[in-house]
């Protein structure tokens, strides 16, 4: 096997943590991949990788051969596909990255037309609503919202969204609808962990803010559509993650004639290194989406 395809293999072993499921992936046999990491830790003179009940892990030279080798391929990558021409597809194997709720709802569902453009290759997706180390999970590109908390991010923002107090007909019939942000702070509110319990709005140059305290908080986005969707309260949320129950009107915005900081969907790659033409392709297919989608966005 040559040391472009030993590091590939040892790639896909650190980004699967595995050898059977790197095994998979590749379509070879799992002893195959065992051979290939053993003869490369034996051409280097270096152990690779941490071998224990709970899978494997990279050692500290392990992690920086895995940098180095994932960079090297990806350069490999561009060079073929510039030698190949821009109309040529993409090949290999994308890892994305996205908050669980927002990729169910808009990018899963987009990915039969992006794999049909490009039929060589294949998507791993990883959801997760929490911000993830890119490097060390191997991610090529994550979709991330809102502000971003590492200011040395290689970052593109490829879309902005609105933000509204939303609720159900049902709860609203039930508990009234407030007419003001102050009387949010008499009614039943659900959080999101991860964000502020300061809800501020602005209207014709007028600002105001209420603390709300709810007594229910979740720390996942798909818990928060159900707590709405359940009838037990108002919440601030992205018209992404209502979209549908908007248009249908199973969820209505309140206080609409007030408005909410937006939200940014932004693709981040990892730092330090070049993104990938995969990455930045894919980058590109979801903003033009995500456009299109805006289009249409429920009023």
């Amino acid at each position: 096997m040559d040391r472009y395809q030993a590091m590939a293999t040892f790639v896909r072993v650190v980004e699967t943590g595995s050898f059977s499921a790197a095994a998979r992936h590749l379509n070879v046999g799992q002893p195959a991949v065992s051979k290939t990491i053993a003869q490369l830790e034996s051409r280097l003179q270096v152990s690779l990788l941490i071998r224990s009940t709970h899978g494997l892990t990279p050692t500290e030279a392990g992690q920086r051969f895995y940098e180095r080798a994932k960079l090297a391929i990806q350069e490999a990558d561009e060079a073929e596909l510039a030698a190949r021409g821009a109309g040529a597809g993409l090949s290999g194997c994308l890892r994305v990255s996205a908050a669980t709720t927002f990729a169910r709802l808009h990018i899963v569902p987009l990915l039969p037309r992006f794999l049909e453009q490009h039929p060589e290759l294949e998507i791993d997706v990883i959801l997760d609503d929490r911000v993830i180390d890119l490097i060390a999970e191997g991610i090529d590109v994550s979709l991330r919202m809102g502000a971003l908390p590492d200011s040395s991010a290689v970052a593109r923002k490829l879309a902005t969204g609105r933000r509204s107090v939303l609720a159900t007909p049902g709860y609203l019939a039930r508990a009234g609808e407030p007419q003001s942000p102050a009387e949010i702070a008499a009614h039943d509110t659900l959080l999101y962990s991860q964000l502020s319990n300061i809800w501020s709005f602005h209207r014709d140059g007028t600002e105001a803010s209420v603390t709300v305290r709810s007594r229910v908080r979740v720390s996942a986005a798909e818990g928060l559509r159900a707590a709405v969707l359940s009838d037990m309260g108002l919440t601030i949320a992205s018209d992404w993650m209502f979209w549908s129950e908007l248009a249908d009107g199973r969820v209505r915005r309140v206080l609409s004639d007030w408005a909410l900081p937006p939200i940014d969907l932004w693709a981040v790659f990892p730092a330090g290194r070049m993104a990938s033409a995969k990455a930045r392709q894919f980058a590109a297919f979801v903003e033009a989406a995500m456009a299109d989608h805006q289009a249409t966005s429920p009023n």
